[in-house]
Protein backbone atom coordinates (compact mmCIF):
# COMPACT_ATOMS: atom_id res chain seq x y z
CA UNK A 1 0.00 0.00 0.00
CA UNK A 2 1.11 3.91 -0.37
CA UNK A 3 2.37 5.28 2.25
CA UNK A 4 -0.28 7.85 3.56
CA UNK A 5 2.30 10.57 5.25
CA UNK A 6 5.46 11.73 5.01
CA UNK A 7 8.14 12.65 8.33
CA UNK A 8 11.57 13.98 8.02
CA UNK A 9 13.99 13.10 10.29
CA UNK A 10 16.38 16.10 11.00
CA UNK A 11 19.56 16.67 13.15
CA UNK A 12 23.32 17.60 13.03
CA UNK A 13 25.56 15.42 11.25
CA UNK A 14 26.37 11.89 12.89
CA UNK A 15 23.44 12.06 15.07
CA UNK A 16 22.09 9.19 14.63
CA UNK A 17 19.27 9.90 11.69
CA UNK A 18 19.72 6.87 9.28
CA UNK A 19 20.49 4.25 12.12
CA UNK A 20 17.23 5.13 13.52
CA UNK A 21 15.68 5.20 10.29
CA UNK A 22 16.83 1.78 10.19
CA UNK A 23 15.86 0.73 13.61
CA UNK A 24 11.98 1.80 12.35
CA UNK A 25 12.13 0.57 9.53
CA UNK A 26 14.74 -2.23 8.22
CA UNK A 27 16.41 -0.27 5.88
CA UNK A 28 19.40 1.58 5.57
CA UNK A 29 19.03 4.50 3.64
CA UNK A 30 22.64 5.48 2.19
CA UNK A 31 23.23 3.67 -0.45
CA UNK A 32 25.40 5.60 -2.38
CA UNK A 33 29.08 4.65 -2.66
CA UNK A 34 30.06 8.29 -1.38
CA UNK A 35 27.81 8.04 1.48
CA UNK A 36 29.16 4.64 2.29
CA UNK A 37 32.59 5.94 1.77
CA UNK A 38 32.45 8.68 4.57
CA UNK A 39 29.67 7.79 6.79
CA UNK A 40 27.47 10.51 6.66
CA UNK A 41 24.33 10.88 3.79
CA UNK A 42 24.64 12.70 0.66
CA UNK A 43 21.12 12.77 -0.87
CA UNK A 44 17.61 12.03 0.74
CA UNK A 45 17.27 8.64 1.64
CA UNK A 46 14.07 7.04 1.69
CA UNK A 47 12.38 4.03 3.75
CA UNK A 48 8.85 2.71 4.23
CA UNK A 49 7.43 1.28 7.29
CA UNK A 50 3.82 0.15 8.57
CA UNK A 51 2.83 0.49 12.09
CA UNK A 52 0.55 -1.69 13.82
CA UNK A 53 -0.93 -1.56 17.58
CA UNK A 54 -1.01 -4.50 19.26
CA UNK A 55 -4.93 -4.45 21.70
CA UNK A 56 -3.25 -7.12 24.07
CA UNK A 57 -0.23 -5.01 25.56
CA UNK A 58 -1.16 -1.77 24.31
CA UNK A 59 1.58 -0.96 22.47
CA UNK A 60 2.84 0.12 18.73
CA UNK A 61 5.37 -1.82 16.25
CA UNK A 62 6.57 -2.27 13.14
CA UNK A 63 5.25 -5.76 12.49
CA UNK A 64 1.68 -7.64 12.35
CA UNK A 65 3.41 -10.05 14.83
CA UNK A 66 3.82 -8.57 18.10
CA UNK A 67 6.81 -8.95 20.54
CA UNK A 68 4.00 -10.32 23.07
CA UNK A 69 3.19 -12.93 20.91
CA UNK A 70 -0.37 -12.09 19.64
CA UNK A 71 -1.41 -10.50 16.50
CA UNK A 72 -1.06 -6.43 15.99
CA UNK A 73 -3.68 -4.48 14.04
CA UNK A 74 -2.49 -2.13 10.95
CA UNK A 75 -2.35 1.25 11.54
CA UNK A 76 -0.92 3.16 8.37
CA UNK A 77 2.21 3.44 6.15
CA UNK A 78 4.37 6.14 6.63
CA UNK A 79 7.02 7.01 4.08
CA UNK A 80 10.59 8.48 5.77
CA UNK A 81 12.39 10.83 4.68
CA UNK A 82 16.59 10.84 6.16
CA UNK A 83 18.22 14.65 5.20
CA UNK A 84 21.62 15.02 5.49
CA UNK A 85 22.62 16.66 8.57
CA UNK A 86 26.31 18.12 7.27
CA UNK A 87 26.41 21.78 7.01
CA UNK A 88 27.09 22.00 3.23
CA UNK A 89 24.13 19.92 2.46
CA UNK A 90 21.69 22.45 4.28
CA UNK A 91 19.55 23.41 0.98
CA UNK A 92 19.02 19.30 0.63
CA UNK A 93 17.29 19.45 4.00
CA UNK A 94 15.16 21.89 2.89
CA UNK A 95 14.13 20.58 0.28
CA UNK A 96 13.19 17.74 2.70
CA UNK A 97 11.27 19.78 4.38
CA UNK A 98 9.27 20.81 1.47
CA UNK A 99 7.16 17.27 1.11
CA UNK A 100 6.96 16.31 4.32
CA UNK A 101 4.19 16.41 6.64
CA UNK A 102 5.91 15.95 10.20
CA UNK A 103 9.63 15.93 11.30
CA UNK A 104 11.23 13.50 13.84
CA UNK A 105 14.12 15.91 15.22
CA UNK A 106 17.04 13.86 16.61
CA UNK A 107 19.51 15.42 19.52
CA UNK A 108 22.40 13.35 20.76
CA UNK A 109 23.25 12.76 24.11
CA UNK A 110 26.73 12.41 24.01
CA UNK A 111 27.54 15.91 22.53
CA UNK A 112 26.15 19.49 24.04
CA UNK A 113 22.77 20.43 23.10
CA UNK A 114 22.51 22.47 20.76
CA UNK A 115 25.26 21.49 17.82
CA UNK A 116 25.65 23.89 15.01
CA UNK A 117 23.17 22.02 12.62
CA UNK A 118 21.10 21.11 15.28
CA UNK A 119 20.16 24.93 15.59
CA UNK A 120 20.17 25.19 11.45
CA UNK A 121 17.80 22.13 11.46
CA UNK A 122 15.21 24.02 14.32
CA UNK A 123 15.40 27.07 11.82
CA UNK A 124 14.48 25.14 8.74
CA UNK A 125 11.60 23.49 10.63
CA UNK A 126 10.52 27.17 11.97
CA UNK A 127 10.70 28.78 8.62
CA UNK A 128 8.86 26.15 6.72
CA UNK A 129 6.02 25.70 8.99
CA UNK A 130 6.76 22.02 10.18
CA UNK A 131 4.82 22.43 13.56
CA UNK A 132 4.38 18.36 13.92
CA UNK A 133 7.66 17.58 15.11
CA UNK A 134 8.86 14.46 17.89
CA UNK A 135 11.95 14.82 19.28
CA UNK A 136 14.44 12.07 19.91
CA UNK A 137 16.59 12.07 22.56
CA UNK A 138 19.72 9.79 20.70
CA UNK A 139 22.75 7.64 21.68
CA UNK A 140 21.82 7.54 25.34
CA UNK A 141 23.92 4.57 25.58
CA UNK A 142 27.35 6.51 25.20
CA UNK A 143 26.34 8.75 28.56
CA UNK A 144 25.77 8.22 32.05
CA UNK A 145 22.13 8.20 33.69
CA UNK A 146 22.69 11.98 34.97
CA UNK A 147 24.24 13.12 31.94
CA UNK A 148 21.05 12.21 30.53
CA UNK A 149 19.07 14.19 32.40
CA UNK A 150 20.96 16.92 32.05
CA UNK A 151 21.15 16.75 28.58
CA UNK A 152 17.06 16.59 28.64
CA UNK A 153 17.02 19.66 30.39
CA UNK A 154 19.39 21.17 27.93
CA UNK A 155 17.16 20.04 25.09
CA UNK A 156 14.27 22.06 26.48
CA UNK A 157 15.94 25.04 26.72
CA UNK A 158 16.99 25.18 23.49
CA UNK A 159 13.54 24.41 21.75
CA UNK A 160 11.83 27.32 24.00
CA UNK A 161 9.87 29.37 21.45
CA UNK A 162 10.31 27.34 18.41
CA UNK A 163 7.44 25.32 16.24
CA UNK A 164 9.39 22.08 18.95
CA UNK A 165 8.41 23.61 22.05
CA UNK A 166 5.61 21.16 23.16
CA UNK A 167 6.63 18.39 21.59
CA UNK A 168 7.38 15.06 23.17
CA UNK A 169 11.08 14.50 23.35
CA UNK A 170 11.64 10.01 23.71
CA UNK A 171 14.61 9.23 24.85
CA UNK A 172 16.05 6.08 21.96
CA UNK A 173 18.97 3.86 21.53
CA UNK A 174 18.48 2.78 18.09
CA UNK A 175 21.37 0.57 17.88
CA UNK A 176 19.73 -2.16 20.50
CA UNK A 177 15.57 -1.55 19.62
CA UNK A 178 15.31 0.44 23.07
CA UNK A 179 11.95 2.35 23.25
CA UNK A 180 11.19 2.33 19.49
CA UNK A 181 7.71 1.51 20.32
CA UNK A 182 7.29 4.70 22.70
CA UNK A 183 8.52 6.28 19.67
CA UNK A 184 6.07 4.88 17.45
CA UNK A 185 3.20 5.61 19.86
CA UNK A 186 4.51 9.62 19.68
CA UNK A 187 4.51 9.40 16.18
CA UNK A 188 0.87 8.52 15.95
CA UNK A 189 -0.62 10.73 18.29
CA UNK A 190 1.83 13.40 17.51
CA UNK A 191 1.90 13.39 13.69
CA UNK A 192 -1.77 12.44 12.20
CA UNK A 193 -2.17 12.29 8.52
CA UNK A 194 -3.52 15.53 6.93
CA UNK A 195 -6.25 16.09 4.98
CA UNK A 196 -5.59 15.33 1.34
CA UNK A 197 -6.86 17.64 -1.61
CA UNK A 198 -7.53 14.79 -4.37
CA UNK A 199 -9.59 17.19 -6.73
CA UNK A 200 -7.20 19.77 -7.96
CA UNK A 201 -4.48 18.97 -10.71
CA UNK A 202 -1.90 17.07 -9.58
CA UNK A 203 1.71 18.84 -8.43
CA UNK A 204 4.19 15.81 -7.90
CA UNK A 205 7.88 17.81 -6.93
CA UNK A 206 10.39 15.93 -8.45
CA UNK A 207 13.53 14.93 -5.24
CA UNK A 208 15.24 12.22 -7.19
CA UNK A 209 15.83 11.06 -10.77
CA UNK A 210 17.79 8.35 -12.50
CA UNK A 211 18.78 5.60 -14.86
CA UNK A 212 17.60 2.39 -14.01
CA UNK A 213 19.67 0.58 -16.83
CA UNK A 214 22.75 -1.45 -16.80
CA UNK A 215 25.74 -0.32 -18.24
CA UNK A 216 25.96 -2.55 -21.53
CA UNK A 217 22.16 -2.44 -21.68
CA UNK A 218 21.01 -3.66 -25.33
CA UNK A 219 19.31 -1.03 -26.98
CA UNK A 220 15.87 -2.80 -27.01
CA UNK A 221 15.77 -3.59 -23.38
CA UNK A 222 16.29 -0.48 -22.01
CA UNK A 223 13.86 1.21 -19.71
CA UNK A 224 12.61 4.96 -19.37
CA UNK A 225 13.84 7.33 -16.87
CA UNK A 226 12.65 7.23 -13.32
CA UNK A 227 11.21 9.90 -11.04
CA UNK A 228 10.46 10.13 -7.51
CA UNK A 229 9.09 12.48 -5.66
CA UNK A 230 5.74 13.26 -3.63
CA UNK A 231 2.15 14.52 -4.69
CA UNK A 232 1.43 17.22 -2.54
CA UNK A 233 -2.32 17.61 -4.24
CA UNK A 234 -4.27 15.79 -6.57
CA UNK A 235 -4.28 12.15 -8.17
CA UNK A 236 -1.76 10.48 -11.04
CA UNK A 237 -2.75 8.04 -12.72
CA UNK A 238 -0.94 5.02 -14.60
CA UNK A 239 -1.06 5.45 -18.60
CA UNK A 240 -0.96 9.02 -17.61
CA UNK A 241 0.20 11.80 -20.29
CA UNK A 242 1.74 14.09 -18.19
CA UNK A 243 4.34 17.26 -18.34
CA UNK A 244 7.23 18.23 -16.81
CA UNK A 245 8.43 21.61 -16.11
CA UNK A 246 11.33 23.85 -16.05
CA UNK A 247 12.21 21.07 -18.60
CA UNK A 248 15.64 20.74 -20.56
CA UNK A 249 17.47 23.55 -22.05
CA UNK A 250 18.14 22.39 -26.23
CA UNK A 251 20.59 25.26 -27.01
CA UNK A 252 23.09 27.18 -24.77
CA UNK A 253 21.30 30.90 -23.45
CA UNK A 254 17.60 29.02 -24.83
CA UNK A 255 15.28 28.58 -22.36
CA UNK A 256 14.16 25.42 -21.09
CA UNK A 257 11.57 23.27 -23.21
CA UNK A 258 9.18 21.73 -20.57
CA UNK A 259 8.98 17.31 -21.57
CA UNK A 260 5.75 15.48 -22.12
CA UNK A 261 5.89 12.09 -21.96
CA UNK A 262 3.84 9.04 -20.46
CA UNK A 263 3.89 7.51 -17.17
CA UNK A 264 4.65 3.57 -17.58
CA UNK A 265 4.47 2.89 -14.11
CA UNK A 266 3.92 3.78 -10.46
CA UNK A 267 5.54 2.57 -7.50
CA UNK A 268 5.68 2.85 -3.54
CA UNK A 269 9.09 1.44 -2.46
CA UNK A 270 8.29 -2.80 -3.69
CA UNK A 271 4.28 -2.09 -4.34
CA UNK A 272 2.62 -1.61 -7.71
CA UNK A 273 0.22 1.49 -7.83
CA UNK A 274 -2.68 2.23 -10.02
CA UNK A 275 -2.54 5.15 -9.32
CA UNK A 276 -1.23 7.56 -6.85
CA UNK A 277 -2.61 10.00 -4.47
CA UNK A 278 -0.94 12.36 -1.97
CA UNK A 279 1.08 11.14 1.28
CA UNK A 280 4.44 9.04 1.19
CA UNK A 281 7.23 9.14 -1.60
CA UNK A 282 6.44 7.17 -4.92
CA UNK A 283 8.92 6.48 -7.65
CA UNK A 284 7.04 7.17 -11.47
CA UNK A 285 8.44 4.98 -14.70
CA UNK A 286 8.17 7.38 -17.71
CA UNK A 287 8.91 7.22 -21.54
CA UNK A 288 12.11 9.58 -21.41
CA UNK A 289 15.51 9.04 -22.55
CA UNK A 290 17.02 7.93 -19.45
CA UNK A 291 20.22 10.11 -20.21
CA UNK A 292 17.89 12.78 -19.34
CA UNK A 293 17.02 11.78 -15.93
CA UNK A 294 20.44 10.25 -14.63
CA UNK A 295 21.96 11.27 -11.36
CA UNK A 296 19.58 13.56 -9.79
CA UNK A 297 19.81 16.12 -13.38
CA UNK A 298 15.91 16.56 -12.81
CA UNK A 299 15.48 17.19 -9.19
CA UNK A 300 13.49 20.56 -8.64
CA UNK A 301 11.27 19.94 -11.08
CA UNK A 302 7.20 19.51 -11.26
CA UNK A 303 5.25 17.32 -12.64
CA UNK A 304 1.98 18.46 -13.89
CA UNK A 305 -1.45 17.88 -16.53
CA UNK A 306 -0.28 19.44 -20.13
CA UNK A 307 -1.27 23.05 -19.95
CA UNK A 308 -2.66 22.95 -15.66
CA UNK A 309 1.60 23.81 -14.58
CA UNK A 310 2.93 27.12 -13.70
CA UNK A 311 4.95 29.26 -16.03
CA UNK A 312 9.10 28.85 -16.11
CA UNK A 313 10.49 31.86 -15.03
CA UNK A 314 14.25 32.72 -14.40
CA UNK A 315 12.73 35.60 -11.84
CA UNK A 316 10.88 35.24 -8.32
CA UNK A 317 9.77 37.47 -5.83
CA UNK A 318 9.11 36.58 -2.25
CA UNK A 319 8.05 38.43 1.03
CA UNK A 320 10.59 37.39 2.74
CA UNK A 321 11.52 37.46 6.66
CA UNK A 322 15.21 36.98 8.02
CA UNK A 323 15.98 35.01 10.94
CA UNK A 324 17.59 36.74 13.62
CA UNK A 325 20.42 34.56 13.95
CA UNK A 326 22.98 34.62 17.26
CA UNK A 327 26.43 32.76 15.60
CA UNK A 328 26.48 34.79 12.65
CA UNK A 329 25.86 37.99 11.50
CA UNK A 330 22.78 38.45 9.71
CA UNK A 331 22.17 42.23 8.19
CA UNK A 332 19.84 43.12 6.07
CA UNK A 333 19.68 42.14 2.32
CA UNK A 334 21.57 44.32 -0.45
CA UNK A 335 21.06 45.22 -4.15
CA UNK A 336 23.25 42.53 -6.32
CA UNK A 337 23.71 40.14 -3.30
CA UNK A 338 23.82 37.00 -4.26
CA UNK A 339 21.11 34.80 -2.92
CA UNK A 340 20.74 31.00 -2.96
CA UNK A 341 16.70 30.84 -3.14
CA UNK A 342 14.71 27.19 -2.11
CA UNK A 343 11.45 26.21 -2.82
CA UNK A 344 9.69 22.83 -2.62
CA UNK A 345 12.73 20.88 -4.09
CA UNK A 346 13.62 23.23 -6.17
CA UNK A 347 17.15 25.25 -5.78
CA UNK A 348 18.81 28.18 -7.69
CA UNK A 349 21.99 30.46 -7.09
CA UNK A 350 20.55 34.53 -8.18
CA UNK A 351 20.90 37.90 -7.54
CA UNK A 352 18.99 40.58 -5.73
CA UNK A 353 17.44 43.11 -8.85
CA UNK A 354 14.76 44.78 -6.69
CA UNK A 355 14.20 45.47 -2.47
CA UNK A 356 11.10 46.91 -2.01
CA UNK A 357 8.60 46.91 1.12
CA UNK A 358 10.10 43.78 2.51
CA UNK A 359 10.28 41.67 -1.18
CA UNK A 360 12.95 40.90 -2.51
CA UNK A 361 12.87 40.49 -6.48
CA UNK A 362 15.94 37.86 -7.21
CA UNK A 363 17.06 36.66 -11.30
CA UNK A 364 17.34 32.84 -10.89
CA UNK A 365 20.67 31.68 -12.79
CA UNK A 366 18.46 28.27 -13.25
CA UNK A 367 15.04 28.93 -14.11
CA UNK A 368 12.19 27.48 -11.24
CA UNK A 369 8.25 26.37 -12.07
CA UNK A 370 6.54 27.60 -8.61
CA UNK A 371 3.52 28.03 -7.88
CA UNK A 372 2.70 31.83 -5.88
CA UNK A 373 2.19 30.69 -2.55
CA UNK A 374 4.74 28.47 -2.00
CA UNK A 375 7.50 28.83 1.21
CA UNK A 376 10.73 29.25 0.24
CA UNK A 377 13.85 29.24 2.32
CA UNK A 378 16.69 32.02 1.24
CA UNK A 379 20.65 30.95 1.96
CA UNK A 380 23.29 34.09 1.59
CA UNK A 381 27.06 33.66 1.39
CA UNK A 382 28.73 34.47 4.55
CA UNK A 383 32.89 33.88 4.96
CA UNK A 384 33.13 30.89 2.64
CA UNK A 385 29.96 29.08 3.22
CA UNK A 386 25.87 29.55 2.09
CA UNK A 387 23.82 29.65 5.33
CA UNK A 388 20.04 29.92 6.28
CA UNK A 389 19.53 33.65 6.20
CA UNK A 390 15.67 33.75 5.88
CA UNK A 391 12.42 32.69 4.63
CA UNK A 392 9.48 34.08 3.00
CA UNK A 393 6.39 33.02 0.44
CA UNK A 394 6.59 33.31 -3.00
CA UNK A 395 4.38 36.14 -4.28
Amino acid sequence: MQAEINIGLFGHVDHGKTTLTKAMSGKWTDTHSEELKRGISIRLGYANMSIYFCKSCKSYGNSEKCTCGGKAEFKRTISFVDSPGHETLMTTAISASSIIDGALFLIAANEKCPQPQTAEHLMILNATGVKKVVVVQTKLDLVSKERAVEHMNEIKEFLKGSVAENAPIIPVIATQDVNVDALFAAIEKTIPTPERNLKDSPRLYISRSFDINKPGTEIPKLKGGVLGGSLSQGVLKDGAEVELRPGIQKKEGSPPEPLKFKISGLRSEGEELKEATPGGLIAIGTTLDPSLTKSDVLVGSVIGLSGELPETSNTVSIKYNLLARTDIDNPPLKMAEAIVVSVQTATSVGVISNLSKGIATIKLKRPICIDKGSKAALSRRIGQRWRLSGWGIVT
